[in-house]
Parts: structure tokens; sequence; C-alpha cells
């Protein structure tokens, strides 16, 4: 379906191509957060889900990915590129993230997800992956404090499908509602900044100091 602008959802994300742009995008944007893999996502869920909910026999005229393999395929990359950007900073290999510790509120969380991951890692380290950059902080941090492989990929894991589930599920749930409308994107991708910047307020928001024993 063509909006007013002449393009459509299914142009955008046609061909099995879409599968390998979410995989190098999300791969990537640990080490270049600025990198739109969520919008990505989000679009390329909707526009699945606006062609599965199509009446049988309708021609939609294009490929349109499908949400399982899109979902496995954003969990997956997300996964492998938290394991790079570990690596990375466990060798010494700092520099990607070195434009993210001249934020003082990004080293103040960065502080606090090491003391997470110290502990066996929470439901901090799995909300940073929604904040801009946690997923950044959390990775490179993990990897240039020395923390266990072991302590790390389960929380990166368990933050991978929480995060692909969310951002598919937005994207059906528009294509269901809205179509394979600029509309039916947009909304999707608003819910994914709300619950980015939801996830950045918990994550910088100062420790509650223990209260002192009388």
């Amino acid at each position: 379906m063509l909006d007013s602008t002449g393009w459509s959802l299914q142009a955008l994300t046609s061909g099995p191509w879409i599968y390998a742009a979410v995989m190098t995008s999300i791969l990537l944007d640990v080490l270049l957060p600025v990198l739109p893999s969520g919008i990505l996502v989000v679009t390329a869920a909707t526009a699945a889900s606006a062609a599965s909910a199509a009446a049988p026999g309708t021609p939609t005229g294009a490929y349109t990915p499908s949400l399982l393999p899109l979902l496995l395929c954003a969990a997956t990359a997300s996964v492998l590129g938290d394991l790079v950007a570990y690596r990375l900073a466990r060798r010494g290999g700092t520099r990607p993230g070195r434009p993210l510790t001249r934020s003082r509120r990004l080293a103040a969380a960065q502080e606090r997800l090491g003391e997470t991951l110290a502990r066996g890692g929470g439901l901090l380290v799995v909300l940073a992956r929604f904040a801009p950059a946690g997923r950044s902080v959390v990775a490179l941090g993990a990897g240039a404090t020395g923390r266990r492989l072991q302590d790390f990929l389960p929380w990166s894991a368990l933050a991978a499908v929480v995060w692909a589930t969310y951002s598919v599920g937005l994207g059906w749930l528009s294509g269901r509602w809205l179509g394979a409308t600029w509309l039916g994107a947009c909304v999707p991708v608003l819910a994914l900044f709300l619950a980015g910047g939801v996830a950045a307020y918990v994550i910088r928001r100062p420790a509650t100091s223990p209260a002192p024993a009388s």
C-alpha cells in the first residue's frame, strides 16, 4: 500500500536482504550507537505484520520478512555484537568506547552496571539494552573491567531476547492495527524511544543509600 509520499514500508523492506541489514545494523551499533537498528527492526516487523494480516490472495507487491526469523536475527545479532565489544574491551581495544566515557552520566551508569555485574547481573543490565548507548556501556564496561564471560553472557542473552521481542512485538501490533503506513511505523518507533527514555532515567537515577543503623 502506498502512502502520500509514494513509498511503502513493503518497498523499503522488500527482499531477503532485510535480515542481513538488520543483523549488520545491530552488530555494529554496539560500537556506533547512532545507528538506527531499533527503527529498522520495528519498521520491518510492521511491514511483516501488515502483510500477514492481509486477506488471503491479496497481492502485496513485494517480499516482506517473517516475524520469527526477524526476531531470531535481531536477538542473535545483539548477543554477537555484545561479545565482539566485550572481547575488544577485554583485550584493551577501548578506543570505540572512549566517546562514551566523556559523559559523566554514562560514566556513572557504567559504574553502577559494573557493580551489578559483580553481583551476577540483574534487571539493570536488561534495562540498559533499551537505553541510548546503554548496550555499549554494558558490553565495553564488562570487558574493560575484566568481568567473567560467564557472568556477562547470560544477561546479555536475556537482554537481547527481551529487546528483540519488545521491538518485533511493537511492530506486530502496529502492523495489525494501523497497517503498513508511515503512521504504523512511527507509533512503535515512538514507543521504542519512550522505553529507552524510561530505561535511561532508571539507570541514571542515583542509587539510594541505606539508612544508617541506629
